[in-house]
């Protein structure tokens, strides 16, 4: 924040295209699938087939895919949008909205329903691919050519804390070689500490290319939109605003 660092860095990801490869003999090359009524490749419709993520920051998910797709926009961050930019972003949710099936928070159930409810692409963590396939399911993931949203986890210390030195030991454990290869092994994240991803025996050394690591230019991060921002300079809609309308796109309005 304004050129200072806050926290210690703890994992990071992206948020991938989970599909069946069942249903796609190949990746997908866009979002397309989960953003637009279709055919998929077995033929049938994807309505009632696909999930979106139940978070107003899905709203950045949109406005990358109409980076691509509605260049005219002129969408150069998809945290920073103005007004015509943002109500682009919520007509290609609500149109979304009609082909759902869920709309996904919890890691589990959305496990559940691409093995039992026939989902079969959806946004997704590495982690839900990774489980999926070690229960030899047929499902993969790809980071499309729009490129992908994605998440950067810090560890911070309360101001107040009443045991510092303890979250210090804590946060100091955290950035372990080992402790952070074997998170980012179960989980399907990326270590912030480099050298977690040699010599891991949970993780392998193919571990971290394998959850992403190498896709980190394409990853758009997470990131509370805000009034005053760079890219616009009559501002940006601030994330209250993302936080109410998309209640209102998950209710049909």
């Amino acid at each position: 924040m304004n050129g200072v660092h806050y926290g210690v860095p703890y994992q990071w990801g992206s948020n991938v295209l989970m599909y069946s490869t069942e249903v796609f003999k190949e990746a997908p090359k866009s979002w397309n699938v989960v953003f637009e009524a279709m055919d998929l490749p077995d033929g049938k419709p994807n309505k009632g087939r696909i999930q979106a993520f139940d978070g107003p920051i899905y709203i950045a998910d949109a406005a990358l895919y109409l980076m691509k797709h509605k260049p005219e926009l002129g969408i150069k961050d998809p945290y920073e949008l103005n007004e015509e930019q943002y109500k682009a972003a919520l007509e290609l949710l609500r149109a979304q909205r009609k082909i759902v099936q869920r709309y996904w928070h919890d890691a589990m159930v959305q496990v559940d329903d691409f093995t039992n409810e026939g989902v079969v692409a959806s946004s997704s963590w590495p982690f839900q691919v990774n489980l999926l396939v070690s229960q030899k399911k047929p499902i993969a993931s790809t980071i499309p050519e729009e490129g992908a949203t994605g998440w950067a986890d810090t560890t911070m210390m309360h101001v107040d804390a009443k045991h510092p030195n303890c979250a210090y030991m804590w946060m100091e454990h955290s950035i372990s070689p080992k402790v952070q290869g074997d998170l980012a092994a179960w989980f399907g994240s990326v270590p912030a500490v480099p050298a977690a991803c040699k010599g891991n025996a949970l993780l392998t050394d193919e571990g971290c290319k394998t959850n992403g690591a190498e896709e980190f230019e394409k990853i758009h991060f997470w990131r509370t939109p805000v009034a005053k921002c760079p890219s616009q300079a009559a501002g940006c809609v601030p994330y209250y605003r993302w936080v109410s309308d998309y209640i209102a796109v998950l209710g049909g309005r």
